[in-house]
């Protein structure tokens, strides 16, 4: 016979003192760490433990006593469930100030390095409506909110388009407004979901994968173009004639959308870098521009999601860089060749480096339709690429610019870029913690000499950070 689990505590009149990560709040209540998400610092809160290890628990909101002063009215309809903008009920500034602390802080705690001044950091001037790409799932699984549940109502159709929720990997928040992106990404959803339950398409089962209507991708330019790309998974004869018919609906309803693509995804996951796409209306790609450069951005490609502040971002990594003309510079994981294109006037050669193919062809196109003639790109496993017969072969570079993944950069790179002796490092990163694993690994041959953060995700606790290195004497 089983024992009976012992029911989780109810916390009651706890005041919540500081921010944590992932977005979270923490207390502190008899010697245990109390983890909240939507929680603000000043808040005090009754909780129900959802989850409890010995020092410390995870806990969620079940009344507000008193709101803390730094608490505002989140504007989205879906804040507290969707997940994605754990912070819009914080003022933007307070968002800024915790984002600084905890470039500091992650440097500091992991890196354990010699640090300069960290400069102050660069906010976004557009919060709302500033990025240019969302995906959203269908599933025929809706999530329902606890309110919902509690109503009793009884819903004719379960079929979803928005967004994964944390923990149910199966389900769907349906999403009726988001304001990340501009409201036309809003409607070009919305009507897809109407006709697919309109016409009878079946949506995707996450679980028995099957169901026609699989994932949506919409990315906007600030050139005005709008690329959308439906991925279907065909199950019985008929699928393809019904997923052209939805497809011709878009295009009729929506001119605005100059890239209408779809691909026929029977994996178990909703990646596609891997399948052919084909392209139903319009062109493969969109266009973005940035100081004057013109950057063709593919289906595949990666771009920053925050136009404006990728300039900011890039305008950094260009005076860290300190270029006058004469240098040989290396771009690892340059993608479409943004960053590579972006300082190519003030080198001598950029040499650019990528996993995916598809992304160096567009970094390649981007140097020829700018008449930049000074880049070259490879394309492959960073690790397998950029080995000491490459740097023999291209030249050994005076500064190296990297902009890895959030996972950071491979060791065998690291030990690479130790070898080359360039005389400075600009590493951008989208993740402070393993950024600082790895400046760990450069210190011993490189200090740092400046920091800079950027903030390209308002509402979300991700923080993009440039840091200068250069070559120990």
């Amino acid at each position: 016979m089983s024992r009976k689990k012992k029911p989780l505590p109810i916390l009651e009149n706890v005041t919540m003192t500081d921010y944590a990560a992932e977005g979270k709040s923490i207390a502190r209540v008899d010697n245990m760490v109390v983890f909240v998400p939507y929680a603000v610092p000043g808040d005090v809160v009754d909780l129900q433990v959802r989850r409890k290890k010995h020092s410390y628990c995870e806990a969620e909101i079940i009344r507000m006593v008193k709101p803390s002063d730094k608490r505002i009215e989140p504007p989205c309809a879906h804040f507290g469930v969707c997940g994605g903008c754990k912070w819009q009920n914080v003022p933007y500034t307070e968002q800024l100030a915790m984002k600084q602390r905890q470039v500091y802080d992650q440097l500091t705690r992991i890196g354990k390095v010699e640090l300069p001044e960290i400069r102050p950091i660069i906010g976004s001037e557009k919060i709302y409506g500033y990025r240019n790409k969302l995906e959203f799932g269908c599933s025929n699984k809706r999530w329902l909110t606890k309110e919902e549940i509690a109503s009793g109502m009884v819903y004719d159709r379960m079929e979803a388009v928005g967004f994964h929720i944390t923990g149910a990997f199966d389900k769907i928040l349906p999403v009726e407004r988001c304001l990340l992106m501009d409201d036309l990404h809003n409607r070009i959803r919305n009507a897809i979901r109407d006709y697919a339950c309109e016409a009878g398409i079946t949506f995707f089962d996450l679980r028995a994968k099957h169901g026609l209507l699989r994932d949506i991708v919409i990315r906007n330019s600030d050139t005005g173009e709008w690329m959308l790309l439906v991925q279907f998974h065909y199950d019985v004869p008929g699928d393809d004639e019904r997923a052209m018919a939805l497809l011709a609906h878009v295009a009729d309803m929506f001119p605005e959308i100059t890239a209408l693509m779809y691909v026929d995804n029977q994996k178990a996951n909703d990646t596609y870098n891997d399948l052919e796409v084909k392209v139903y209306k319009g062109n493969d790609h969109i266009f973005e521009t940035m100081d004057g450069l013109r950057f063709k951005v593919g289906v595949k490609s990666f771009y920053q999601t925050n136009t404006e502040q990728a300039f900011r971002l890039y305008s950094v990594v260009r005076d860290f860089a300190g270029l006058t003309g004469g240098e040989l510079v290396y771009d690892l994981y340059t993608g479409t060749g943004t960053i590579a294109n972006f300082v190519s006037r003030y080198s001598r050669r950029v040499v650019g480096i990528e996993y995916v193919p598809e992304a160096i062809e567009d970094a390649k196109v981007n140097s020829a339709i700018n008449g930049i003639d000074n880049t070259v790109f490879y394309a492959g496993d960073m690790k397998d690429i950029l080995t000491d017969d490459f740097i023999g072969a291209n030249g050994r570079p005076d500064v190296i610019i990297t902009d890895p993944p959030r996972a950071g950069m491979h060791a065998d790179v690291v030990q690479t870029i130790i070898r080359t002796g360039a005389p400075r490092i600009v590493y951008v990163s989208c993740n402070p913690a393993t950024q600082a694993r790895d400046l760990a690994l450069l210190d011993h041959y490189y200090k740092v000499i400046a920091v800079q953060p950027v903030d390209m995700f308002p509402h979300t606790p991700h923080v993009e950070n440039v840091v200068l290195l250069e070559l120990r004497k």
